[in-house]
Order: structure tokens, then C-alpha cells, then sequence
């Protein structure tokens, strides 16, 4: 077939091939082994130890091309406990420890005090995702969690009642990780490797609201605090949640004391409580006119 524009294609797209390859000639010893299948076709050799680059650079790929096919600019992080119980679940954790052991009945106490920030991650994604923000033609502050139970439940979910889209970056663990249900089916994705998973989590994040948690939560808030510190990454709004729970678990003061930080360190985040906090310390760095307010 001759094909006089100067604009098509030459060669086949990779789809096109893969049709003849499958429509090609019957199946004979040679065709049947593992080494005729088309590289990029052959799940086996894709998984090999070799192949771990290329696997590097399909995880780095594939969210970001799809995350610019749906326009999104910049994005809110939300980091947080996969086992804070929203405060409907709270007495209900109270009640099932009732026959445990003490200690177990004080665990189910304190994740119920801290039902609250469930509340609180809804209502800031919620906030957000209802000032509807756009620049340049692109999608601001998309609410972006682990795509997990809990805090990060509570944020998809207050995203998905304003009638915004949000994203989830789950990640395989050898028990199951399924994503909750308020993540947007076309923004939800799933990682091998976690570094290219929170590589991803900071590469749009204009702020990031850090709630209790465990070590996840500690992993990714000291990690993000860290590459401002040394001036890896440029400042941003963080966001932390729960000072009495923080001051607790982390003597930040006494770092400073001991020499190992520089006071000023300690204002590479802010300390709220509620998300209209929250969303104001976010307002202030970026000096953003709140489109919803009066004034």
C-alpha cells in the first residue's frame, strides 16, 4: 500500500506489531519458545534481576504520564496512621477491648482520642478540593494519599464528597493492600518499589499535611524534612497535625538542644490542630486570595 503523506508514520506503533506477531505464522517449536516473544511482551524477562532499571523507569513513567493526561498541577500530601478509627469506630474499638488485657484496652483508648484527625483529614481535603483551584490550565493542591484505611481513607473520602477527584499511591505488601473506595479509579496506582512510590508523592507537592502515625508516617515526614533541611528540595508547607501526640513520641526540642539540628530547623513546619489551620498556613506561604471568601 503506498502511503503518499508526508505527516503518517512509517513504522508500525508497538500495538500494531504486537497484533501481527500474534496473528503470524503457526505455531512451530521456534515460535513457541520463550525467546520469539517480543521483548516488551514477555512478563518472565521483564521480571528478571537485569530488568530492574527498566521496571525503575516504568514506575517513574506511568504515574506521571497519566497524572499530566489529567492535568494535575501541583498536589496536597496526606500522611498519616493506617489505624486511627474514624469516630464512628472509635467506641466500637473501646468496646471490643473491654475483655483484653490492660494494656490493649489503653492502645484502643488512645487511637479512639485520636478519631478526631480522621475528621480533621476529611474536612481539609474536603476544604480544598471545594476551593476547586486552577493555574494555568492545570489542577492545584489534588488531594494525593497512600491510598490505604484511615487518615488516608478520610482524605480521598473528603475529596470524593466535594465532587473532586483525588489520587492513591498504594504499594504491594505481602499482606493484602487494596485501595479504598473514594480513591478515583484512573488516578489509583500501585508500586513495587518504594522509593519511586514517594518519589512520586513529592514531585507535585506544593504542601503536606502530616497527621499521627507510625513508622510509615515517621519514614516519609523526616525523609520530606530532611531534603528541605540540606536544600535538596525547595520549601513547602508542613503541616503537622497533632502537637501533643508529636511532642510525645519526638523530643524535637531536645534534638536541637543536643546540637545534632539548628533551632531554626524546627520552623521547617507548623504545628495546627484544625484544618481551616491548616488551609490558612497554606494560603499564607503561597499569599492565595481564597476565591470562596468575602473579603
Amino acid at each position: 500500500m503506498t502511503d503518499h503523506d508526508l505527516t503518517n508514520r512509517k513504522f508500525y506503533r508497538a500495538g500494531e506489531e504486537t497484533r501481527f506477531a500474534e496473528g503470524g505464522p503457526e505455531r512451530t517449536p521456534q515460535t513457541a519458545h520463550p525467546a520469539y516473544k517480543l521483548a516488551f511482551r514477555d512478563t518472565d524477562f521483564l521480571l528478571r534481576d537485569e530488568l530492574r532499571p527498566v521496571r525503575f523507569q516504568l514506575e517513574l513513567l506511568k504515574p506521571e504520564m497519566l497524572l499530566d493526561e489529567a492535568r494535575v498541577g501541583s498536589t496536597l500530601v496526606m500522611y498519616g496512621s493506617a489505624r486511627i478509627p474514624s469516630p464512628a469506630q472509635a467506641e466500637a474499638r473501646i468496646e471490643a477491648a473491654k475483655n483484653a488485657d490492660e494494656y490493649d484496652q489503653k492502645v484502643a483508648e488512645r487511637l479512639a482520642e485520636k478519631a478526631k484527625y480522621y475528621d480533621e483529614a476529611y474536612k481539609l481535603a474536603r476544604l480544598v478540593s471545594e476551593k476547586g483551584i486552577i493555574e494555568n490550565g492545570l489542577r492545584q493542591f489534588v488531594v494525593t494519599t497512600g491510598g490505604g484505611p484511615s487518615i488516608m481513607e478520610a482524605g480521598n473520602r473528603g475529596a470524593s464528597d466535594a465532587g473532586s477527584e483525588s489520587i492513591g499511591l498504594n504499594i504491594v505488601l505481602p499482606h493484602e493492600q487494596a485501595p479504598n473506595p473514594y480513591v478515583t479509579p484512573y488516578l489509583s496506582f500501585q508500586f513495587h518499589y518504594f522509593a519511586l512510590r514517594k518519589m512520586h508523592f513529592l514531585l507535585r507537592a506544593r504542601a503536606v499535611a502530616v497527621f499521627p502515625g507510625g513508622f510509615g508516617t515517621f519514614d516519609e515526614f523526616f525523609e520530606l524534612v530532611t531534603l528541605i533541611q540540606t536544600g535538596k528540595m525547595k520549601p513547602m508547607p508542613i503541616i503537622l497535625f497533632g502537637k501533643a501526640f508529636w511532642e510525645r513520641v519526638v523530643n524535637f526540642e531536645a534534638l536541637a538542644e543536643e546540637g545534632v539540628i539548628s533551632k531554626g530547623d524546627l520552623d521547617l513546619f507548623t504545628w495546627v490542630e484544625t484544618a481551616e489551620e491548616a488551609w490558612d498556613c497554606i494560603c499564607d506561604f503561597y499569599e492565595i486570595k481564597d476565591p470562596t471568601s468575602d473579603d
